[in-house]
Parts: structure tokens; sequence; C-alpha cells
């Protein structure tokens, strides 16, 4: 064979390896700004199709608060110190409190954190503009900027705030803080414990090891990227609410652990004075109560407390979703390596989840990529019908924060009635640049804002 003829075979070959490599690579690159709500692929979940307005339709910059005098008005000033984020100064920022129906405004100010800064409220169910996700519901506030954030607490509940723009490095470095809304007319006297990991050391409410347990009602939040279990010791408890909605006739429990998931609440209320540990020598505790080892058992939210009703039929869905999470070799903007995937598909080519107003959803949530997800979608609460096939028996498990374990299957179920366009995303906030983030979208909103470009908008 001459010289020339295996030269062209050689470089027939290699275009032939390189070619669908070099496909690959450009496909996956993302634009330097885009409208999030252009991305991936419209997903109608068999309902009726469904679409934005680009040029039309309605704004997520007009999907504000109320206006009026607030009834609870807060400024925090967001500062950057070497790696470690404070507001006001401290880390966690400043509790924020509320009694359920009153107006709140907080007032946000970034003093000198040069990547920007947003405010989200966990778990809390607000207009889409006031949602804080950088680049999807706002700008982030730039250095020497500020932005007004009103709200009405129309849920009583166990929430926290936390930055969404850079989010794996400004919530894990300290950029965080409690949000409480209260009963009206409540006398309840309650302690918040914050769950935070600062370089390694968990804390609770910034201190390590013990701390002193000053009353039987306990707001715990698990602020760190994964899962942890906290138990009780020195007396028995219930376990009053999850993700800021009540548990119905909860149960006393002693020798079993509950599991908060990242990002996720649990209200506990103690019998009588003893010890609450959160892991990594890290308590709260009244009368010397001596520490136990954490229990083999944990409490499984589908089947503690009784029957309710849940306020709508999940079997007259209208929309079914999948969101099946997996991981594979790919390319992530021109980046090779192993990314985590939504149903087969690498970011950005995701499903955007269309839905109407006033539609009842079904989603099935499945994790076979070999790690365990905190999934939480922003602006709703979701109910948990099933895990594994095995249908709910207890309290209805209404949850922002859903932990998914690797080859589990969960079925939930939720009434589209918050308009907007909203994350769906795990919060291990390492994945969510890696890729593990999709969006709920209701037909008619449009995008008001671009993710990068001049504005820096990181939306994670």
């Amino acid at each position: 064979m001459r010289r020339s003829t295996r030269a062209a075979i050689a470089v027939v070959a290699a275009l032939a390896v390189l070619g669908p490599i070099g496909y690959f690579w450009y496909d996956s690159l993302v634009p330097g700004t885009y409208d999030m709500a252009t991305m991936g692929y419209p997903d109608s979940g068999g309902g009726p199709a469904a679409g934005h307005d680009h040029g039309a339709g309605l704004s997520v910059a007009d999907l504000r608060g109320p206006s009026g005098t607030p009834d609870v008005a807060v400024t925090l000033t967001a500062r950057k110190d070497g790696s470690r984020y404070t507001l006001n100064g401290t880390s966690p920022g400043p509790e924020i409190r509320a009694t359920r129906g009153q107006l709140i405004q907080v007032t946000l100010v970034n003093e000198s954190v040069p990547d920007g800064v947003t405010l989200h409220w966990h778990g809390v169910d607000v207009p889409n503009g006031e949602d804080g996700v950088a680049g999807v519901t706002q700008d982030a506030v730039p250095r020497g900027q500020s932005f007004v954030y009103r709200f009405v607490a129309k849920d009583a509940g166990t929430y926290w705030y936390h930055s969404h723009q850079v989010s794996h490095e400004q919530v894990k470095n300290g950029l965080f803080g409690a949000l409480v809304i209260v009963p009206r007319g409540s006398t309840t006297q309650d302690q918040v414990a914050m769950v935070h990991t600062y370089q390694g050391k968990r804390t609770i409410n910034g201190k390590p090891e013990v701390s002193d347990l000053s009353a039987r009602y306990i707001r715990l939040i698990n602020t760190d990227a994964g899962p942890i279990r906290i138990w009780v010791s020195g007396t028995s408890f219930r376990l009053t609410a999850i993700d800021g909605h009540d548990v119905n006739q909860p149960g006393p429990i002693e020798n079993q652990a509950v599991l908060v998931t990242a990002g996720g609440r649990v209200d506990l209320q103690l019998t009588a004075p003893g010890r609450v540990d959160a892991g990594g020598g890290a308590a709260l505790v009244a009368g010397g109560t001596a520490a136990a080892p954490l229990p083999a058992a944990t409490v499984d939210f589908l089947a503690y407390g009784k029957i309710a009703p849940l306020g709508f039929d999940p079997d007259k869905a209208n929309r079914h979703f999948q969101y099946d999470i997996g991981r594979r070799f790919g390319f992530l903007d021109g980046r090779p390596g192993m990314w985590w995937t939504i149903n087969g598909h690498l970011f950005p080519d995701v499903p955007m989840f269309m839905v109407d107003t006033g539609d009842v959803v079904r989603m099935t949530v499945h994790n076979g990529s070999g790690k365990v997800h905190p999934m939480h979608l922003h602006g709703h609460h979701v109910v948990v019908l099933s895990r594994n096939g095995v249908a709910a028996t207890g309290s209805p498990w209404w949850t922002d924060s859903l932990d998914v374990p690797d080859g589990d299957t969960f079925e939930i179920a939720f009434v589209a009635g918050n308009p907007g366009i909203w994350a769906d995303h795990c919060h291990n906030l390492e994945h969510v640049p890696e890729g593990l983030v999709a969006h709920l979208a209701y037909s008619g909103v449009r995008g008001s804002f671009q993710v990068g470009g001049a504005s820096g908008n990181t939306p994670e």
C-alpha cells in the first residue's frame, strides 16, 4: 500500500473518531449570555401544549410582592472577608421573625461581595419576582447597590434564606439565615437550630460542640449540602412539622433518628428537657443530659402521623412529568467529564416542565445516578404520594426539599398555583453547576433576565 494511501486512511480514521467528539463538544457549548426560559426543550407532561410568550405575556419582573407599609422591615448587608461571607457581620445572618399575614420587607445591601448577591426565601412560596434567583427572577446585586424584597408571610412555619448567586460558594461560606413565621396569637417558646458545617466543623447556630437547649420546641434547619440525621436523648418527642407544614396528629417518638435533607427543616416538640444531637459533636443540651448513640431506626415520614385531606385529587392530574436523574460521560459547556443528567439529557438540553395555572401535576422522581440528591422545587410545596411503589399511609407529607437516595423512586403531586419560572434543582449546591437543574414554567410567562453577560448572573 502506498504511503499516501495509508496517510489518507489515517486521516479518514482520525476524522471518524474526532468528528463526532468535535460535534458533541460544539453542541455542548452554552452561550455567554442567555434567557433561562429559552433553554432546553418544553415538556407539557401529556397536557395541552404550553409555551412562553417571548414578546408579550406576563414578565417575571412584574410578579412582585404587594406595596404598602411593611409590618417587618429588615436591612441585611452582605460582606466578604477572604473566603468568609456574612450578613450584618454574622453567619448565620440575623433571624427574621414575622407573624402569619404580615408584610415582610428586606433590603439587601451588597457592601463587598465581588460576584454579586441575591437572597432566596427557601420554602416560602413568594411571588416569582421575589424568589431571588440570579438571572431568572432578578439580576444579582453588585457591590455598592441594593435590592428590596417584599412578600406576605402567608404560611406559618420554619424557613430560611440564602444567596442564590454562585451559591455553592456563598452559602457554604456563610450567606444564609433563619426565617420564622409564627401563627397569629402563638405563645409557644421556640429555639432555632441552624446546622451548618464551616471548614469541616459541624455547628449549631455557628457554634461547635454543645450549646444550651433553652426551649422544648426546636426549629431545626439543615443548611449543609447533604442529609443529616438528628436524634433526641433523655426524653421522647414529636415531629410536629416538616418543611414548614404541620404533621397531622404526630405520635410520640423514642429511639429513632430523623433524617433532614439538605435545605430541609423539621420542628420537634420535646416532652421534657433533654438533648438534641446533630452529629459531629454539635448538640443542644439541657440539664446535663448525656450523649446517646445515633439510633439505628429512622422515622418514616410516609407512615408518621394520621391521614388528612390533601385539598385536591392527585388522581385527576392533567400533567404527568418524569424527572429521572442519572450520570454519564459527556461535554458540559465544552468540558469533558462525568456529568449529571435529567431524563438522559445533559444541561442545557434538559426539560422545561410546562404548566398552566390550576393544573394538577404529578411527577415521578427517580435517582439512578449513584449519589443521593436533595431535590428542591422553588415556589411550591409538593405532597409525597409514594416511595418505591409503597403508598403514603400517614399524615400528608408536604415538602419542598426531598431527599432522593440512589435507586429510589418517589411520586409527588401539587397544584400549579404560583405563576412564574421556577428552579427545580438539587440542593447539594455543588451539583447545580454540574448540570442538575431544570425548571417549572407557566405558560404565558416570559423571562426578564439573562444568565451571564454584563450582569454576571450565575443562578446556582
